[in-house]
């Protein structure tokens, strides 16, 4: 894991949030924090990152985020569904103009058929315009799921803003 390079990819998104006078959220599940951690490790974060949520069990997801309790027994956790309320939850709570969700399996267990270890689903969504909700399949074991997801999430947050 190469946590110089989710370094430089936060640092990234901070300029262009800061040069555009934006705010950052975050809502991690499988991730359970790293998205944030890679933010704060940028000196001066707080000038464009204010909250996250951490929201790992259905429950918390649901009462901290607002996630539909049907959305969650319809579509699961690991949902391109779940997520896009995700982010619109950690975007009403702390009125982010960019937020992004992750909920994932990171494994090693967890898996099934149709949902193999290493399915995350991202939302990312900018202002009250622009939402993009994608599912990926990361490969290798629990650390490297997790990192995997947090480079794309970044990478995929960089692409929006410019």
């Amino acid at each position: 894991m190469d946590l110089k390079k989710l370094e430089t990819l936060s640092a990234d998104l901070g300029a262009l949030l800061q040069e555009k006078k934006m705010y950052i959220t975050a809502a991690e599940s499988c991730t359970g924090g790293l998205l944030s951690q890679s933010i704060v490790s940028v000196p001066g974060s707080s000038a464009w990152f204010g909250n996250s949520f951490i929201t790992y069990s259905n429950i918390s997801k649901h009462k901290v985020l607002g996630v539909s309790k049907e959305t969650l027994k319809s579509f699961g956790a690991v949902s391109e569904q779940v997520v896009g309320e995700m982010v619109i939850g950690a975007m009403n709570e702390s009125k982010a103009n960019l937020g992004i969700a992750i909920s994932g399996i990171a494994g090693p267990g967890g898996g099934s058929a149709e949902r193999p270890v290493g399915t995350v689903c991202l939302a990312w969504k900018l202002n009250k315009d622009l939402e993009k909700q994608e599912t990926f399949l990361f490969e290798g074991n629990r650390n490297e799921v997790r990192y995997q997801t947090v480079v794309k999430a970044l990478e995929e947050a960089i692409v929006l803003m410019n």
